[in-house]
């Protein structure tokens, strides 16, 4: 009776498993592997999509602004990104002018795997940061020529 049993299990499997992998797919998978060209197409955006607009920050003082900037370059959500801008930030943030803080506060409204990659050189910046100093500097600075051991930065 069991060697019934048993065969008619197996024979049940070889049926199911033939079943499985014979049926052709008749809907696209929800849910792609990252990095295929199914995963790119479906999370795709086009360039002029509008994207979510900064807080306006009218009148806010440079320390405000240099104050904010030292945390939104250590609190990204990337850990990557989080220790290249934030070890660039401390590095370079006081001696920057005004205008390069609002440039650095512009870089920082990136998608963070975008800069990752930018200053990186995995991939080419859009137009808008091609001739960029900032994006020049942060490239330098990822580079790390002098073998810097770096580690994120306390706040203060």
């Amino acid at each position: 009776m069991f060697s019934t049993i048993s065969r008619s299990i197996s024979r049940h499997a070889v049926t199911r498993a033939r079943t499985i992998t014979t049926t052709p797919r008749r809907h696209a998978d929800p849910w792609p592997l990252p990095h295929t060209p199914q995963h790119v197409e479906a999370t795709k955006t086009p360039e002029d999509e509008a994207r979510i607009q900064p807080l306006p920050r009218p009148n806010e003082s440079e320390s405000s602004l240099r104050a904010r900037l030292v945390y939104q370059s250590r609190k990204r959500g990337t850990l990557e990104t989080d220790l290249l801008l934030s070890t660039f930030a401390q590095e370079n943030l006081a001696k920057m002018s005004v205008p390069e803080l609002k440039e650095f506060d512009k870089l920082l409204d990136e998608p963070d795997w975008d800069i990752y990659y930018w200053c990186t050189g995995k991939r080419t910046p859009p137009e808008r940061w091609a001739k960029s100093e900032l994006l020049e500097k942060l490239r330098v600075h990822a580079q790390n020529e002098g073998k810097v051991v770096r580690r994120m930065p306390d706040l203060s």
